[in-house]
């Protein structure tokens, strides 16, 4: 008999069947151990599962698995509630906070990113099945050899840098790391199960032989230094909470522009039609056509998944106690199961709960240059550059005082200022980029000014 949880919500019964299908068939074909999953909806675990055995019975979500490389994204909520607090910026470098590492002059944002071009692994030996220094003794083994690449070239995922980032929390809160992640993330967030080590109701890690189905326990230590790159156990239940907090539900530990900025690619055009990236201490994948943000985790003996697709409001997460054998594609099709048994019943369309004049005048028809755009006032305030005649770059803008700022797309962080002539509106100012109500308006501060002979026709 499978294992259900307590849901909050509940999918239906024919969506439950299919969800239960795909998880016995990535225990069976992958020859996994034990394994729990779970689709997340509405704050929380809408529907989970287990298979397998942990200690002669079938898991339940209580039971603590470790979850490798999420521990990342709980390392990088730390230290974007030091950023919002104004104790760090994105753009400082490492040594002003954490002065003796020999690449003190790589950023706190570049390290969030992956994108400092530190080392993958540690310096020392394979920190994944070795008991770990603590910050002192590993410090000493950093060298500049470590720096595989130059800052912000490219995309190099670093456990190292990951080692590094948990001590400056650290060092900025003047406690051990696994004290802040615990009383700053975990517990505001109710995962009281989710630990450094195991405690209580835990999974033994096992490799499985690739010839024979034979099972070899894995080691479990303290990875030391290393910790805040892939330290932490959890179980199902509490990573269904953190799946809720990708979606949005943050309890007050982030605001939620800083989780969006989190989910922001870093070094890739999110228009392209397949992509993977990442983010801010997150996974950025591209899927069928759709966004997933989230994180993979693999350590010695156990691999685990939190993906969510924020559009949908939906998330899946699965931990599963193996070294190797999970199929690739085994979170995303939990959400595809999901999205296509139950399609998601948008909320209903509102309009503006109050007149807005000033953004009301800027709405209608404008070009830049010869390129038609639409510039359409939301329900929610927010002003949407449209490009018309299968042409043109897409934005989103936020007022901000007088002038508005894009959120995505090529103008993200851009600012869009009108621009008047006694009282009058005649332009609008996008970083630099005129849009006058007609195609090269000579009426519009147009650059370079337009031609005083204006339109002609074409040659006889």
């Amino acid at each position: 008999m499978t294992s259900y949880g307590r849901p909050m919500t509940s999918v239906l019964p024919g969506t439950a069947r299919q969800l239960l299908a795909h998880t016995a068939g990535l225990q069976r074909e992958g020859r996994l151990p034990s394994l729990v999953a779970g689709v997340v909806r509405d704050g929380g675990l809408a529907w989970w599962a287990g298979r397998g055995t942990v200690e002669g019975r079938e898991p339940d979500d209580d039971v603590q698995y470790r979850i490798g490389s999420i521990t990342k994204t709980i390392t990088a909520v730390a230290a974007m509630r030091l950023r919002d607090e104004g104790l760090l910026g994105l753009d400082d470098p490492v040594d002003r906070h954490l002065p003796g590492t020999p690449y003190g002059d790589r950023t706190v944002g570049q390290l969030l990113a992956h994108g400092a071009g530190l080392s993958a692994e540690s310096p020392t030996v394979w920190w994944e099945r070795a008991p770990g220094a603590d910050w002192a003794d590993f410090t000493q083994q950093l060298t500049p050899g470590d720096l595989k690449h130059p800052a912000g070239r490219r995309f190099h995922y670093s456990n190292l840098g990951y080692g590094v980032l948990g001590e400056l929390v650290a060092r900025l809160r003047g406690r051990p790391w696994a004290d802040v992640v615990r009383d700053e993330v975990l517990l505001p967030l109710g995962m009281t199960r989710t630990t450094p080590r195991p405690d209580g109701d835990a999974a033994q890690g096992y490799a499985v032989h690739p010839w024979a189905d034979l099972l070899l326990p894995e080691p479990e230590h303290d990875a030391g230094a290393m910790a805040p790159a892939g330290q932490l156990w959890a179980t199902l239940a509490d990573l269904g909470r953190f799946g809720a907090f990708l979606l949005g539900d943050t309890g007050g530990v982030l605001a939620e522009d800083t989780l969006t900025e989190m989910t922001q690619p870093a070094g890739v055009d999110a228009a392209s039609p397949g992509w993977s990236a990442y983010g801010l201490g997150l996974q950025v994948v591209r899927v069928d056509g759709r966004t997933l943000v989230g994180h993979g985790g693999s350590m010695p003996g156990f691999l685990a998944g939190v993906f969510v697709d924020r559009k949908e409001a939906t998330g899946a997460v699965l931990l599963t106690n193996a070294t190797s054998g999970l199929a690739p594609n085994a979170v995303p099709t939990l959400l595809d199961i999901l999205r296509a048994a139950e399609p998601r019943a948008v909320d209903a369309w509102q309009p503006l709960p109050e007149v807005d004049d000033e953004a009301l005048e800027l709405t209608g028809t404008w070009y830049w240059g010869t390129t038609a755009y639409g510039l359409r006032l939301r329900g929610d305030g927010v002003l949407d550059l449209l490009g018309l005649q299968g042409a043109g770059r897409a934005s989103r803008f936020r007022r901000e005082g007088r002038t508005w700022v894009g959120l995505d797309g090529y103008h993200a962080g851009e600012t869009l200022r009108p621009v008047r002539e006694q009282g009058r509106l005649v332009a609008l100012d996008l970083g630099s980029f005129v849009f006058s109500r007609a195609p090269y308006d000579p009426a519009a501060p147009i650059p370079g000014g337009v031609d005083e002979k204006g339109w002609r026709a074409g040659p006889a």
